[in-house]
């Protein structure tokens, strides 16, 4: 019998519990919960944000809960990759705490899950969607879940009945996830509350827009980042030797759709890391038809115009926001969908609706796609969250918080007291619209996952409202990296895009002196054990 299923439960102590379910009734009517995560989802693409991307490719579906509940403005992760924040996610804990630091296996299925405690007070659980965790969803009633990253069309699924096999689900992704979470509710068990996680796989890369949207957008030309053309000249080496950029590694074929250059490429220099056939391949005729009609035009224009330098990435730019744009239009209707389920079966009133992601992204800021790092664009992260009973329509909130208290907020929802392990704080006491005296005042971040895709290199960091404390270290393991030991300042007040570290420089030494205390101070305190 595996760890995962010898779990015993009967450890947790009784007063973790503000009521119990068994022959009698709770006392008081527990709020439904619904959590909405998309993969990948930056601020930036939010319009309830202000960024002027959205501004040019809304979302109003996602706005109305930033309209009618309370959005954060100062939301961030403590490791920007995607299996550690689901960890995160699920135990309220630290990565290493967790074990999992990176892909691939290391989570410690002893760590108790925030849904086995909710199913243990008398909620029923669910999760639909992406896991991408190393183990089965535990505390769950049901489950339907992507194979790994799941496929934007006709994506296999698999459930409890089907044990380990997965089937393969005819639709589009983001369609399925909601009519699967949809279907869970209609058969739910009408006297229990709710928690469902709805886990959406866009807008992940490669970022295959829905059939009905080949074309959105493609009239608009957005607007590139401030930092696009960063040089990255006061920076650590970690920031050049990166492979995530538009200009070098985001490819033609994978990545652009550019599909008539899977055979020779005149801009790739090495090969693509990988074409579209298998994901044609999953396509009805039909499906492929749409996209020979949309994107082979707009292809063939793009090889005859023979663009280099400046044009040829500017394309690049344009290409990549707009699919990505694309899959997030599909999102924000989805989401729409399932508002109008739940205001048509009169459970609006008393269900909490999250909506987050797993990680911020860049959409070109520092020439860059993709996450990873401690800067600003993929350390944040949206987080919007609409409860009626205790949330003022339209609230902001500009308090520190971190994914390591969705685990803890979401139990204080249902009435449970979070268990004493759980690193993470219930976000409830901001609910009101004002910061309490003794909230946190600064994050710790780690990111540990090296040598791996996209070479960004070991790092740690402390954040307050103001500074950022950046740590790169480690032997350089990859081609062309070297050993790397260095440090980065930055005042998010007078720098907000992070282009001048004042690591080192006069007139900072105090600044630096009391940064790097508070960072000894989180290693020790949480015993991080590398860095």
């Amino acid at each position: 019998m595996s760890k995962l299923k010898t779990i015993s439960y009967v450890i947790l102590p009784a007063s973790l519990f503000s009521y119990s379910y068994g022959s009698e009734k709770p006392k008081t009517k527990h709020p439904n919960i619904v959590y909405i995560m998309t993969d990948d989802h930056s601020f930036q693409t939010i319009s309830a944000y202000g960024h002027p991307i959205s501004k040019l490719a809304p979302t109003p579906n996602i706005d109305r809960l930033a309209n009618e509940g309370m959005i954060f403005q100062q939301a961030f992760v403590e490791n920007s990759i995607s299996t550690p924040s689901r960890a995160c996610l699920m135990t309220g804990l630290y990565s290493h705490q967790s074990g999992q630091i990176r892909f691939g296996p290391g989570i410690d299925t002893t760590k108790i899950f925030f849904s086995e405690l909710l199913q243990q007070s008398g909620y029923q659980t669910a999760i639909i969607g992406k896991w991408h965790l190393p183990c089965d969803p535990k505390g769950f009633d049901y489950y339907k879940i992507l194979q790994g990253q799941g496929q934007y069309y006709n994506s296999p699924f698999k459930e409890k009945d089907t044990g380990d096999k997965y089937i393969r689900e005819e639709g589009y992704t983001t369609t399925l996830i909601t009519d699967y979470s949809i279907n869970f509710l209609n058969n739910r068990d009408k006297e229990k509350p709710f928690c469902l996680l709805v886990h959406h796989k866009a807008p992940h890369r490669n970022w295959m827009p829905e059939p009905k949207y080949l074309n959105l957008y493609e009239e608009i030309d957005f607007p590139l980042p401030e930092t696009f053309y960063d040089d990255y000249s006061t920076r650590c080496s970690a920031a050049k030797s990166q492979d995530m950029s538009i200009s070098k590694t985001m490819t033609f074929v994978y990545d652009l759709k550019v599909a008539e250059l899977k055979d020779i490429s005149p801009y790739d220099k090495e090969a693509n890391i990988g074409d579209l056939q298998w994901l044609f391949d999953r396509m009805s005729p039909e499906e492929q038809e749409m996209w020979y009609n949309a994107y082979h035009p707009k292809n063939k224009k793009f090889i005859d115009q023979k663009l280099t330098g400046d044009d040829l990435l500017r394309w690049k730019y344009q290409r990549y926001l707009k699919d990505y744009l694309r899959c997030i239009k599909s999102v924000d209707d989805q989401v729409g969908r399932l508002i109008e389920y739940l205001e048509k079966e009169g459970l609006m009133d008393n269900t909490i609706i999250v909506y987050t992601s797993d990680q911020g992204f860049y959409m070109g800021e520092h020439g860059w796609f993709d996450k990873r790092f401690m800067y600003e664009e993929s350390f944040r992260t949206p987080l919007i969250i609409r409860y009626p009973e205790k949330i003022k329509a339209g609230t902001k909130c500009d308090a520190l918080v971190q994914n390591i208290d969705y685990a803890p907020t979401i139990l204080s929802f249902a009435g449970i007291d979070k268990p004493i392990e759980m690193a993470g704080t219930p976000l409830e006491p901001l609910f009101g619209g004002k910061k309490p005296g003794n909230w946190r005042t600064s994050l710790y971040y780690h990111y540990y996952d090296y040598p791996a895709v996209h070479s960004v290199r070991r790092h740690d960091g402390v954040r307050t409202e103001r500074y950022k404390l950046i740590h790169f270290y480690g032997e350089g393991e990859m081609a062309g990296d070297e050993d790397i030991n260095c440090n980065e300042l930055y005042d998010l007040q007078n720098d907000p895009n992070e282009l001048n570290n004042l690591y080192g420089k006069e007139g900072f030494e105090k600044i630096m002196s009391e940064m790097q205390a508070l960072l000894d101070k989180y290693r020790k305190n949480l015993k991080v054990g590398e860095y």
